[in-house]
């Protein structure tokens, strides 16, 4: 913040790395210099999500101080953090898929499977035209949670 001056100056790092390796020291870094970070993810932008953001590799460090009753809903960080633990079994799911092939998993597996799916689609891909609040976002996260219950 600059005194006397209304606003703020924000200071947006953008970083590549070859092989997009994020443990190179550059980045790693910058993490601890930097609030958070948004890490793109170069499958997601494969599948044509836009924007394509790595969930499990960005970070906020505000987030916590930002949720929760007062701010947003009461239930904000559970839901984030069971959106993360869902999404990260995703990963392993999609794993387990390339060895035994969709047909012979559980059927909790392709339940996450489909989560993984209907959340990249309806949760990560949101056009530049949608206008999406916070209320419609953890709505959406609960909706997308129903379908692993």
């Amino acid at each position: 913040m600059i005194e006397q001056k209304e606003g703020s100056i924000t200071q947006i790092p953008i970083l590549t790395m070859p092989n997009d390796d994020i443990s190179h020291p550059i980045p790693d870094l910058t993490g601890y210099i930097t609030e958070g970070q948004i890490v793109l993810g170069r499958d997601l932008y494969q599948k044509g999500i836009n924007p394509p953001i790595d969930i499990l590799q960005s970070l906020s460090r505000l987030m916590k101080d930002g949720i929760g009753e007062g701010y947003t809903k009461k239930n904000h960080a559970e839901l984030s953090s069971n959106i993360y633990s869902a999404y990260s079994k995703v990963q392993d799911v999609r794993a387990l898929a390339t060895v035994l092939g969709e047909a012979d998993l559980s059927e909790i597996d392709k339940k996450y499977l489909k989560f993984g799916e209907e959340f990249e689609q309806k949760f990560l891909n949101q056009p530049s035209t949608e206008n999406r609040n916070i209320e419609q976002t953890l709505d959406l996260m609960e909706k997308l949670l129903r379908i692993i219950k």
